[in-house]
């Protein structure tokens, strides 16, 4: 049987031809999992705390994916210019989940808005815009297509990261306009921009369970990767992490 991940997804109000609340995710989410031989389920913005816990309870992993901002309150900061489309329920469910996941000892993978939350569950703050708070010559919104890689980060030789994609340079995609600013406590910089703009995130303690924050979007790119390309390598070891806890239990 197909070890279980649990993916956050988002609420889209008002949405669809009877303009009811519709829950959203883009599928490749789920393809890239199954191709790493995981299979998912969805968790929303709909679902309380105990629904929340019981689907926690039967999966292996939890990815944090990729979305709206963040509420700068949950940061200790007011609304800034630049701050783009937030949902409140979805950081509540997704500040839960992540409780949870860590309290079960979980692999955590954070996609893009997944990172940012990890840095902010534990205390660290974020530029709510990028362009107006740290402006530099490195483009983080992309405008080309989500199969275009457009920037380089250098990764920390010593990192987690580092043993997973094999390498200390990266060509990444990027599609953000918020970023980590104050790192969290228990969290170290495993990679970043030219400009020092923090693109992945992990434990400073490698005893502790396996947890992985990419500013990045390494779904985009993996379908049609060659196998040691670094995107796909990311999966492979989320997914070993994944199967390992299925077996131990």
């Amino acid at each position: 049987m197909r070890p279980l991940v649990a993916i956050t997804s988002t609420m889209l109000a008002e949405a669809g031809p009877y303009r009811r609340n519709q829950v959203a995710l883009y599928a490749l989410y789920v393809e890239v999992l199954e191709r790493h031989g995981l299979a998912s389920v969805l968790l929303t913005p709909a679902h309380d705390r105990a629904s929340i816990e019981a689907i926690l309870d039967r999966c292996n992993g939890l990815v944090l994916s990729g979305g709206e901002d963040i509420e700068p309150e949950r940061y200790g900061e007011e609304r800034r210019e630049g701050l783009g489309m937030t949902n409140p329920a979805r950081d509540e469910m997704e500040l839960e989940a992540l409780t949870l996941a860590l309290e079960r000892e979980l692999p955590i993978l954070g996609i893009c808005r997944g990172c940012q939350l990890i840095n902010v569950y534990l205390g660290g703050t974020l530029y709510q815009d990028l362009t107006l708070e740290k402006p530099s010559p490195v483009r983080h919104l992309q405008e080309e297509p989500w199969e275009v890689r457009t920037h380089r980060v250098s990764v920390e030789p010593d990192s987690r990261l580092a043993e997973i994609v094999v390498s200390d340079n990266l060509v990444i995609n990027s599609f953000h306009h918020q970023g980590v600013k104050e790192l969290a406590t228990g969290l170290r910089d495993v990679a970043h921009a030219a400009d020092g703009t923090i693109e992945a995130i992990e434990w400073d303690d490698d005893s502790k369970p396996w947890l992985l924050g990419v500013q990045w979007h390494p779904e985009r790119h993996e379908a049609t990767a060659p196998v040691t390309d670094s995107d796909r390598r990311i999966f492979e070891a989320f997914g070993r992490e994944v199967e390992a806890r299925a077996r131990d239990g």
